[in-house]
């Protein structure tokens, strides 16, 4: 696993054996990097990463100058080698949770200006990840949610869906800050 581009570019990490990943590969994070660059700039961005497992995407954020990056996992072992990591890389930016991400996200009272998740593709509750980051205003003004699963599934019909985009067997789809629009009588 390599750190892409910013301050840390080239460095590379070597997550331990037996960790319950599925990294995003570089190809697809060059490519999601260089969306997000195109519409974003990274430096000073608060960002959710969710699932985070080896922490490539929370590293990639914080070497790009992202302000606050949190990574949130349930897996104590991913959790302990991303802070690990972030301490020796000085990156302290980035913050840690071990818990449920359904549960974070449930929970969570701080919009991001970027909602990373990347769950295990097998999880049928992918589908409530657009729902709860839009029923608790988990985005910020021009914010993004970008979910990475298997390429099959289409989540188009969910609220703020604006594109997907496919590498391989794997597919992120693009969500959009919609504000809620209260109800008149």
């Amino acid at each position: 696993m390599r750190i892409i581009s910013g301050s840390l570019k080239g460095i590379i990490l070597h997550p331990p054996k037996g960790l319950p990943v599925r990294p995003t590969t570089d190809r697809a994070k060059e490519s999601l990097f260089n969306i997000l660059e195109n519409h974003f700039i990274l430096t000073g961005l608060e960002v959710i990463d969710l699932f985070s497992g080896t922490g490539n995407i929370s590293f990639e954020f914080a070497s790009r100058g992202a302000a606050k990056v949190t990574a949130v996992d349930l897996h104590g072992k991913c959790i302990a080698w991303i802070k690990e990591t972030a301490l020796k890389l000085g990156l302290k930016q980035i913050h840690t949770v071990k818990c449920d991400a359904l549960g974070y996200l449930r929970k969570c009272q701080t919009p991001a200006d970027i909602i990373f998740s990347d769950a295990p593709y097998a999880m049928k509750e992918i589908i409530q990840i657009p729902g709860i980051v839009h029923h608790n205003q988990l985005l910020k003004l021009d914010g993004w949610l970008i979910i990475e699963h298997e390429v099959n599934l289409d989540l188009s019909h969910e609220n703020g869906f604006f594109d997907k985009r496919i590498y391989g067997q794997s597919a992120f789809s693009f969500f959009r800050y919609v504000p809620s629009v209260p109800i008149l009588n």
